[in-house]
Order: structure tokens, then C-alpha cells, then sequence
């Protein structure tokens, strides 16, 4: 193997979020949305050359940045974006978040499906408007869009922004053109905007291919704003970048102004030289990662059949975050989480921090070594087996 999954990193002690705030010794931590493994060789090496640089100022974001955002989406994704629309930012959370606070007042209601990515309630709720769930419809082990109730929502006259997750966190979903052409033409006719996080775009499975929704219509992308990280795909949330995609003028310019009031419009050079790098250098890597990533998956999803038959995972279609149905255990999901860190020091995300029908769901960050996957199956069975 050119790339080395099954390599242990050792994260504790390193003030990883993820790995250091668990105070229990031997505590496996599932949870977090980073990976545990190391990011792509050439990003490593871009970092190394910057560090011997030795001096690290204000950083002036160049050309080759947006040349890289703009020829990774039209190579991998048939999206052609122009370098005129891109804000670069500190990340996605606070991209949403300056996005909401530029294109709604305060009251105005967002509509987003549920269970959620729990950052979109407070980014909704910081800048004061109000959540509109559309609850994703569940049967046999597998999500979809009520479009009927999506409509219903879309068309309440306080609706003015519409937050969608692609792919989605934490189903696994990973929308067909067919469902973002349904998205869009009802938030088009409704005159709805659409706001969507596509951070999770890289980490996709066999049969499910990723399809920027801004890139499906003139309509869609006049009346979208798109926000794309490396951060998922090559771990490096910590440095701190993101590009929000906005092909609108008026829209781009009123963003821009609330990057500024957001005060998140300085990025550090660590972000800058990581983006070029992987969107330049880290396809090879990132296609290695995506097949260790699934296999993974289906590691878990044959361990599950065999030992806890009687719960239902869920298909992993994109993201390395696995959506478990625990509806058959005489816990609460909440409970389940309890007990796993309390007896076992396995943490995981109860489904109820997701929002309305996330309860009954574990999420499981599959993004580690196989062993440590394995460790952490174990544990899950003492506390449920």
C-alpha cells in the first residue's frame, strides 16, 4: 500500500480537540468529525517548506489559491467556477454564519431537513432567525426528501433561506441531481435562497457521485451561495480555511461586507498553502483514503450483521460519519452514549444532537485505522451486546 491507513498516530497530548478533551484514561474518542490519520504527503511537504520560511506575517492570499479551487472542481466535478466569486474565509461554520447574518433579518425563518448538522441550529439561532425542520422521511434503513412538506415550508411567507447539506450530515445522503433539481426549482419558485454546505463533497462511495447543486442550472447558481473545504477530506480543520462560492454580485457583495463584521476574514498561511497543495497535488491520496475509508464501512456494517443484527446501518453513501438506527435497544440514544463513556470510555454523538429524528441514532466516526475501529465495536457491544 502506497499510503498507510493502518498507521497509529498518536493524537493524545497533542491538544487535539477530538482526542484531549475525553479526561478518562484510554478513552477512544468516535465522535469528532476529523480523521485520525495523516493528510496527503504533498500537503505535508508544502507545510514543511512554509515552516522553514521561519516567518509567519499577514498573508496575502494569491492567485494560485483560487487557481486551485477553481481547476479541482472542473477536473473532479465538471464545475467551472470563476475566481471572482470566491470569499475565502476561516471556515465553514463561520462562512454560514456571516451568510445567514448578510442575506436574512433577524425573524426570517430558515428552512433546513432534519436530523441535521447540529451547527446549522446555531448558526440559525445566533444571528436570530428561526428553524424550520423539514423532517427527512425514514423507511427500511434509508432517508429521503418529503417534498411535500419541503414545499409547504419553502413556501411560508417568512422563509427567506433554505441551508442544505451536500452531502449530508449525519444520514449519510448523498442528494441526486434529480433531488437538488427538485430543491432548487421549488426555493426558485418560492424565491427561497439556497445555502449549501458541501464540505463533505471529496468523501464519496461506489453508485454515489457528488454533484455541486450551483453547477445544475444559470437559475441555481444565481440564486445559490456554495461553501467547499479541504478541510474534510485532507484533515486539516485546524487550519482554518474555506471558500464560499457566490456568482451573484449583489449577494457576493453583501457577504463580503458581513465576512468583515464576522471579523473572519483573515486566514493563515498554514490554510492557504495546505488548499493549493491538496487541490493541486492530493487526488492520488485522496482516492486511497476514499477506498480505505469505505472498506472500513462495509467492516462495520458486516461486523454489525453478525453481532448486533438487530440494529440497522445505515447506507453510507458520502462523509466517513455512520448513521446507526439503535431504535431496537431499550435505551434512548442519549443513555447509550452515557454508558458507552461511563463503562467503556468509547465516545460517540447521540443522534438527538442532530435534531428532530435523530433520536434512537448513534453517529460513529468510522475515519481511524482498522484496529482502532475494531477496539472501538468491541466496547459498543459490551455496553448493548
Amino acid at each position: 500500500m502506497k499510503y498507510d491507513f493502518d498507521e497509529i498516530v498518536q493524537r493524545r497530548d497533542t491538544n487535539s480537540y477530538k482526542w484531549d478533551s475525553p479526561e478518562a484514561a484510554g478513552a477512544l474518542p468516535m465522535w469528532v468529525a476529523d480523521m485520525d490519520f495523516k493528510t496527503a504527503p504533498a500537503v505535508i511537504q508544502a507545510l514543511r517548506q512554509r515552516v522553514e520560511h521561519g516567518v509567519f506575517g499577514y498573508t496575502h492570499v494569491p492567485q494560485a489559491y483560487f487557481d486551485a479551487v477553481s481547476g479541482w472542481f472542473a477536473s473532479r466535478h465538471g464545475w467551472n467556477i470563476n475566481a471572482e466569486w470566491m470569499i475565502y474565509t476561516s471556515g465553514v461554520v463561520p462562512a454560514l454564519s456571516a451568510i445567514i447574518k448578510a442575506m436574512t433579518q433577524p425573524g426570517d425563518r430558515i428552512v433546513t431537513l432534519t436530523p441535521a448538522y447540529n451547527c446549522f441550529f446555531s448558526s440559525i439561532r445566533n444571528n436570530g432567525c428561526v428553524l424550520s425542520e423539514c423532517n427527512l422521511l425514514y423507511s427500511d434503513g434509508h432517508y429521503t426528501i418529503d417534498f411535500d412538506d419541503f414545499e409547504r415550508k419553502i413556501a411560508a411567507p417568512e422563509a427567506r433561506l433554505m441551508l442544505l447539506c451536500n452531502p449530508h450530515n449525519p444520514s449519510g445522503r448523498v442528494w441526486t441531481a434529480e433531488e437538488l433539481r427538485r430543491i432548487g426549482e421549488i426555493c426558485l419558485r418560492n424565491n427561497v435562497l439556497v445555502v449549501s454546505d458541501e464540505i463533505h463533497c471529496e468523501l464519496t462511495y461506489p453508485g454515489h457521485d457528488y454533484t455541486p447543486f450551483a453547477s445544475l442550472s444559470a437559475e441555481f447558481l444565481q440564486n445559490s451561495v456554495t461553501c467547499v473545504s479541504p478541510s474534510k477530506a485532507f484533515n486539516i480543520a485546524g487550519l482554518q480555511i474555506a471558500t464560499i462560492i457566490a456568482a451573484n454580485d449583489t449577494m457576493r457583495r453583501r457577504i463580503d461586507r458581513a465576512i468583515n463584521i464576522n471579523e473572519v476574514c483573515d486566514v493563515n498561511p498554514f490554510g492557504v498553502i495546505a488548499t493549493i497543495a491538496a487541490y493541486t497535488q492530493g487526488g492520488e491520496w485522496l482516492d486511497a483514503l476514499r477506498r480505505y475509508l469505505y472498506s472500513n464501512y462495509e467492516y462495520l456494517r458486516e461486523w454489525f450483521s453478525i453481532h448486533l443484527p438487530q440494529f440497522t446501518v445505515l447506507p453510507l453513501e458520502g462523509t466517513y460519519l455512520v448513521w446507526v438506527d439503535c431504535r431496537s435497544c431499550d435505551m434512548d440514544s442519549g443513555t447509550i452514549v452515557r454508558r458507552l463513556m461511563d463503562e467503556q470510555h468509547l465516545m460517540l454523538n447521540p443522534g438527538t444532537m442532530y435534531g428532530p429524528g435523530g433520536e434512537g441514532f448513534v453517529r460513529i466516526n468510522i475515519a481511524c485505522p482498522r484496529s482502532v475501529l475494531a477496539d472501538g465495536l468491541e466496547r459498543f457491544y459490551m455496553v448493548v451486546g
